[in-house]
Protein backbone atom coordinates (compact mmCIF):
# COMPACT_ATOMS: atom_id res chain seq x y z
CA UNK A 1 0.00 0.00 0.00
CA UNK A 2 1.23 3.57 -1.60
CA UNK A 3 0.96 5.75 1.67
CA UNK A 4 2.54 9.41 1.20
CA UNK A 5 4.81 10.75 3.93
CA UNK A 6 2.64 13.18 5.92
CA UNK A 7 -0.36 9.97 5.83
CA UNK A 8 2.50 8.01 7.39
CA UNK A 9 3.46 10.14 10.14
CA UNK A 10 -0.25 10.77 11.17
CA UNK A 11 -0.79 7.06 11.53
CA UNK A 12 2.35 6.22 13.67
CA UNK A 13 0.65 9.49 15.43
CA UNK A 14 -2.30 8.04 16.22
CA UNK A 15 -0.91 4.85 16.75
CA UNK A 16 0.95 6.38 19.54
CA UNK A 17 -1.22 8.54 20.88
CA UNK A 18 -4.16 4.96 21.30
CA UNK A 19 -0.85 3.29 22.79
CA UNK A 20 -0.75 5.73 25.63
CA UNK A 21 -4.20 4.89 27.33
CA UNK A 22 -3.68 3.57 30.42
CA UNK A 23 -2.54 0.23 30.74
CA UNK A 24 -3.71 -2.60 33.07
CA UNK A 25 -1.05 -1.40 35.70
CA UNK A 26 -2.95 2.31 35.60
CA UNK A 27 -0.09 3.43 33.85
CA UNK A 28 -1.13 6.35 31.48
CA UNK A 29 1.20 7.58 28.77
CA UNK A 30 -0.33 11.12 28.95
CA UNK A 31 -0.40 11.23 32.76
CA UNK A 32 0.33 15.03 33.13
CA UNK A 33 0.79 18.23 30.54
CA UNK A 34 4.52 17.43 30.95
CA UNK A 35 3.64 14.06 29.22
CA UNK A 36 1.68 15.69 26.66
CA UNK A 37 4.53 18.28 25.87
CA UNK A 38 6.68 15.44 25.61
CA UNK A 39 4.29 13.35 23.05
CA UNK A 40 4.08 16.64 21.11
CA UNK A 41 7.99 16.65 20.89
CA UNK A 42 8.61 13.46 20.09
CA UNK A 43 5.91 13.26 16.70
CA UNK A 44 7.54 16.88 16.08
CA UNK A 45 4.31 18.39 16.00
CA UNK A 46 4.32 21.68 14.26
CA UNK A 47 2.36 24.57 16.39
CA UNK A 48 1.91 23.52 19.62
CA UNK A 49 2.01 26.64 21.81
CA UNK A 50 1.52 26.40 25.64
CA UNK A 51 -0.20 23.73 27.17
CA UNK A 52 -2.71 23.17 30.18
CA UNK A 53 -4.77 20.53 31.64
CA UNK A 54 -7.99 21.67 29.48
CA UNK A 55 -5.30 20.70 26.75
CA UNK A 56 -4.86 17.17 28.09
CA UNK A 57 -8.50 16.49 28.92
CA UNK A 58 -9.15 17.46 25.37
CA UNK A 59 -6.32 15.02 23.83
CA UNK A 60 -7.73 12.35 26.34
CA UNK A 61 -11.02 12.80 24.96
CA UNK A 62 -9.94 13.02 21.19
CA UNK A 63 -7.56 9.59 22.07
CA UNK A 64 -10.97 7.65 23.04
CA UNK A 65 -12.27 8.51 20.13
CA UNK A 66 -9.57 7.26 17.93
CA UNK A 67 -9.33 3.75 19.56
CA UNK A 68 -13.05 3.45 19.08
CA UNK A 69 -11.77 3.89 15.63
CA UNK A 70 -9.81 1.12 16.00
CA UNK A 71 -12.35 -1.12 17.53
CA UNK A 72 -15.23 0.20 14.97
CA UNK A 73 -16.86 -3.46 13.14
CA UNK A 74 -16.77 -2.04 10.04
CA UNK A 75 -16.10 0.92 7.47
CA UNK A 76 -19.67 2.50 8.73
CA UNK A 77 -18.90 2.82 12.02
CA UNK A 78 -15.70 3.86 11.61
CA UNK A 79 -16.52 6.61 8.76
CA UNK A 80 -18.78 7.82 11.48
CA UNK A 81 -16.47 8.42 14.23
CA UNK A 82 -14.17 10.27 11.47
CA UNK A 83 -16.71 12.41 10.46
CA UNK A 84 -17.54 13.32 13.68
CA UNK A 85 -14.25 13.57 14.71
CA UNK A 86 -12.81 15.74 11.63
CA UNK A 87 -15.42 17.93 11.25
CA UNK A 88 -15.26 18.65 15.39
CA UNK A 89 -11.42 19.82 14.01
CA UNK A 90 -12.60 22.71 12.07
CA UNK A 91 -10.62 21.48 9.54
CA UNK A 92 -8.85 23.40 6.68
CA UNK A 93 -6.65 21.94 4.35
CA UNK A 94 -3.29 23.75 3.65
CA UNK A 95 -0.31 22.76 1.43
CA UNK A 96 2.67 23.21 2.94
CA UNK A 97 6.32 22.63 3.51
CA UNK A 98 8.19 22.90 6.77
CA UNK A 99 10.74 21.68 9.14
CA UNK A 100 12.78 20.07 5.82
CA UNK A 101 9.28 18.49 4.49
CA UNK A 102 8.66 18.66 1.13
CA UNK A 103 4.61 19.46 0.17
CA UNK A 104 2.25 18.30 2.53
CA UNK A 105 -1.44 18.81 3.48
CA UNK A 106 -2.04 19.85 6.72
CA UNK A 107 -5.98 19.30 7.71
CA UNK A 108 -5.91 21.68 11.23
CA UNK A 109 -6.20 25.34 11.28
CA UNK A 110 -3.08 27.46 11.93
CA UNK A 111 -4.34 28.30 15.22
CA UNK A 112 -5.50 24.92 16.50
CA UNK A 113 -5.73 23.34 19.42
CA UNK A 114 -3.30 20.22 20.13
CA UNK A 115 -6.21 17.97 19.95
CA UNK A 116 -8.40 19.79 16.89
CA UNK A 117 -4.32 19.19 15.14
CA UNK A 118 -4.72 15.27 16.30
CA UNK A 119 -7.94 14.74 15.34
CA UNK A 120 -7.81 16.88 11.98
CA UNK A 121 -4.64 15.16 10.46
CA UNK A 122 -4.95 12.03 12.02
CA UNK A 123 -8.63 11.84 11.43
CA UNK A 124 -7.37 12.11 7.62
CA UNK A 125 -5.40 9.85 7.79
CA UNK A 126 -7.18 6.82 9.09
CA UNK A 127 -9.94 8.27 6.79
CA UNK A 128 -7.39 7.66 3.76
CA UNK A 129 -7.43 3.58 5.10
CA UNK A 130 -11.06 3.51 5.45
CA UNK A 131 -11.69 5.10 1.68
CA UNK A 132 -9.05 2.63 0.35
CA UNK A 133 -10.98 -0.23 1.47
CA UNK A 134 -8.60 -1.28 4.20
CA UNK A 135 -9.75 -1.04 7.26
CA UNK A 136 -8.46 -4.42 8.47
CA UNK A 137 -5.23 -3.16 8.44
CA UNK A 138 -6.11 -0.82 11.45
CA UNK A 139 -5.45 -3.80 14.33
CA UNK A 140 -4.33 -4.80 18.15
CA UNK A 141 -1.52 -6.72 19.02
CA UNK A 142 -2.65 -10.57 18.93
CA UNK A 143 0.07 -10.98 21.61
CA UNK A 144 -2.23 -11.74 24.61
CA UNK A 145 -0.22 -9.52 27.14
CA UNK A 146 -0.61 -6.41 24.83
CA UNK A 147 -3.28 -5.25 22.36
CA UNK A 148 -1.18 -2.38 21.33
CA UNK A 149 -2.90 -0.37 18.54
CA UNK A 150 -0.79 -0.78 14.98
CA UNK A 151 -1.75 -0.23 11.23
CA UNK A 152 -0.42 -3.38 8.96
CA UNK A 153 1.33 -1.75 6.37
CA UNK A 154 2.96 -4.66 4.93
CA UNK A 155 1.77 -6.11 1.34
CA UNK A 156 -0.02 -8.94 2.68
CA UNK A 157 -1.46 -7.31 5.35
CA UNK A 158 -0.08 -10.58 7.84
CA UNK A 159 1.51 -8.88 10.47
CA UNK A 160 -0.14 -9.79 13.79
CA UNK A 161 2.16 -8.43 16.65
CA UNK A 162 2.73 -4.52 17.79
CA UNK A 163 6.50 -5.24 17.16
CA UNK A 164 8.03 -8.28 15.52
CA UNK A 165 11.02 -7.81 18.02
CA UNK A 166 9.24 -7.80 21.11
CA UNK A 167 5.57 -9.35 21.22
CA UNK A 168 6.28 -11.59 18.01
CA UNK A 169 9.64 -12.74 19.36
CA UNK A 170 8.66 -13.13 22.84
CA UNK A 171 5.74 -15.57 21.36
CA UNK A 172 7.54 -17.33 18.97
CA UNK A 173 10.53 -18.55 21.58
CA UNK A 174 7.56 -19.78 24.05
CA UNK A 175 6.07 -21.42 21.56
CA UNK A 176 9.26 -23.13 20.89
CA UNK A 177 10.10 -23.96 24.09
CA UNK A 178 6.69 -25.50 24.66
CA UNK A 179 7.74 -27.46 21.44
CA UNK A 180 10.66 -28.68 22.94
CA UNK A 181 9.46 -29.71 26.30
CA UNK A 182 6.61 -31.48 24.87
CA UNK A 183 9.33 -33.69 22.66
CA UNK A 184 11.62 -34.13 25.83
CA UNK A 185 8.48 -35.21 27.96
Amino acid sequence: MQVPHDTRNALETVVSLVNTVPEADGTDGLADVEALYGFAQAHRMSGVGDLGPRDLRAVRDVRTRFAEVFAAAGPREASQLLNELVAAAGTTPQLTDHDGYDWHVHYFAPDASMADHLAADCGMALAFIVVAGEQERLRRCEAPDCGHAFVDLSRNRSRRYCDSRTCGNRLHVAAYRARRREAAG
